[in-house]
């Protein structure tokens, strides 16, 4: 009897017209890039130069949106988040304070908890004002642009609330001679 039912089957299987088939593939395809695209990764396009150097406009980056399901934001961690002041748009920072940290900037230097915290993604030189100190509630996170005298950061806007986070920034996959991890 099992055998016939796999026959059966089998028959019911070459029935089935190659529109119906081709039907299915495609919709089972769009159903996947979409739940990838919700759960798991999303591209995002850097319309600003507040990255630079570490991310140029036009930059095309892959973000992961389930890593912050396992773990917490990091302090140098680049961020896409939905903007505290208008959340239909999105903004890519670097995680600088994290709740219950006191952030300052002296002498173009970063102090969490008032020691001085090196920031080797930034480039030589650059100068920018002081801040703070401020505290970093808890649940939130001190964001800045690598850009710092170019950047809309929170410096102006106050802190990041977690649950604005969309994903760790992960890769730059174009232009093709800029890829690599971040």
């Amino acid at each position: 009897m099992d055998q016939l039912d796999q026959k059966l089957e089998q028959g019911k299987r070459k029935n089935k017209p190659a529109v119906v088939e081709i039907l299915e593939s495609v919709a089972i395809a769009v159903l996947l890039a979409v739940l990838i695209r919700m759960f798991v990764f999303q591209p995002f396009v850097i319309p600003s130069g507040s990255m630079e150097p570490t991310l140029q406009v036009g930059d095309r980056i892959m973000v992961s949106k389930f890593t912050y399901h396992f773990t917490e934001p990091k302090r140098g961690d680049i961020i896409v988040f939905k903007f505290p002041l208008d959340p239909s748009r999105n903004f890519v920072k670097r995680a600088i304070g994290t709740g219950g940290e006191t952030v300052s900037i002296r002498n173009s230097r970063l102090y969490i908890n008032g020691r001085q915290v090196p920031e080797d993604y930034l480039p030589a030189g650059l100068r920018f004002a002081d801040y703070g100190p401020v505290e970093v509630p808890p649940g939130s996170y001190f964001m800045m642009g690598d850009n710092r005298n170019n950047s809309d950061d929170s410096r102006v806007w106050g802190m990041l609330p977690g649950e604005n986070i969309v994903g760790k920034a992960v890769l730059i996959y174009w232009p093709l001679n800029r890829i690599r991890l971040l």
